[in-house]
C-alpha cells in the first residue's frame, strides 16, 4: 500500500491466525489493507469476533500479524511505540494508587521524571473535569470518572496515536454519550490520530471521520465510509436523514449475507 507524509498508520496485507490448544487454526483477520492519516479519527465497527480488537492490538504491538505488516510514520513496527497510548474497555486503574499516581504510571514506566509531568497530569484531569479528585482512590469514583482518568493516563506522555478498545462499552447510555462528546472535545483541542473500536453503530458514526466496517470472522474490511457531517458533532445529528443513511449503510454491511460480502 502506498503511503505519504500525512499517513500515520498502514496495515498492508495483514492476516492473523490463532491456533487453539487442540490444534485448530482460527483465522481472525484476513487481507486487511488500511491507511490512517495523521490526526484522523477512525472507528472500527463490526460483529463480535470479527477481529477489531485484534487489529488494534497489532497496531499497539501487543500482537503480531501472521502475515503482512503494520507501519507507523513510514517505519515498520518492530517494538511497542512510545508514540502510542491505549485505553481499554475497563479502566484498569491500580486500586492501591490514587488517581494522580495512576495517571502518572506511564511516566514511571518510561523512566521519565514524575515531577516534570505533574503539572501536565493536573491539566489533563482538569480537561476531563476531574479537578479535585487527584487524591481520591479509584474505588471512590464512578465508572465514567474512572474512564476519564484512564484517558488522562493514555495521554500523559503526549502520544501521537490513541488506541481505544470499546472504552465506553461498560457504561450506562447517558454516561457513554457524555464521554463520547468529551472525547471529541479533547480530540478537537489536542489533535491525535485516534483508532476507536466499538459495537455501537451510532457511536461509530458520531465520532469518526471514517468508519471501517468489518465482516464476520474471518474479519475483512467490508467498506470504509467517509462521514461527511459537520464538526463539532452533537447528539441531535443522530436524528438527521444524513445520519440515518450512514447508519443504514453500516448496518446493511454488517448484517448482509456472507456470500454477498466482498
Amino acid at each position: 500500500m502506498q503511503t505519504d507524509l500525512q499517513t500515520a498508520i498502514v496495515a498492508d496485507g495483514v492476516n492473523k491466525t490463532y491456533e487453539t490448544q487442540d490444534g485448530e487454526r482460527i483465522i481472525a483477520l484476513e487481507h486487511i489493507n488500511l491507511g490512517i492519516s495523521r490526526n484522523e479519527f477512525v472507528t472500527l465497527v463490526g460483529p463480535s469476533g470479527c477481529g477489531k480488537s485484534t487489529l488494534l492490538k497489532m497496531i499497539a504491538y501487543l500482537s503480531l500479524p501472521t502475515r503482512g505488516s503494520i507501519a507507523m510514520n513510514g517505519a515498520a513496527l518492530v517494538a511497542p511505540s512510545r508514540n502510542v497510548g491505549m485505553v481499554f474497555q475497563d479502566s484498569v486503574l491500580l486500586p492501591w494508587r490514587n488517581i494522580l499516581d495512576n495517571v502518572l504510571l506511564p511516566i514511571e514506566i518510561l523512566g521519565y521524571s514524575k515531577s516534570d509531568y505533574r503539572d501536565r497530569a493536573m491539566e489533563l484531569l482538569s480537561l476531563v473535569n476531574l479537578d479535585g479528585f487527584e487524591k481520591r482512590m479509584p474505588g471512590e469514583l464512578s465508572g465514567g470518572m474512572q474512564q476519564r482518568a484512564a484517558i488522562c493516563r493514555a495521554l500523559i506522555h503526549d502520544p501521537e496515536v490513541l488506541l481505544m478498545d470499546e472504552p465506553f462499552a461498560a457504561l450506562d447510555a447517558m454516561t457513554r454519550e457524555e464521554l463520547g462528546l468529551e472525547l471529541l472535545r479533547i480530540w478537537d483541542e489536542h489533535k491525535k490520530t485516534i483508532v476507536f473500536v466499538t459495537h455501537s453503530i451510532p457511536e461509530a458514526i458520531l465520532l469518526a471521520d471514517r468508519v471501517v466496517v468489518m465482516t464476520p470472522r474471518p474479519g475483512r474490511i467490508a467498506r470504509i465510509i467517509d462521514i461527511d457531517l459537520d464538526r463539532p458533532r452533537t447528539l441531535d445529528m443522530e436524528f438527521t436523514p444524513e445520519f440515518k443513511a450512514y447508519s443504514d449503510e453500516v448496518r446493511g454491511l454488517i448484517f448482509q449475507k456472507p456470500e454477498l460480502q466482498s
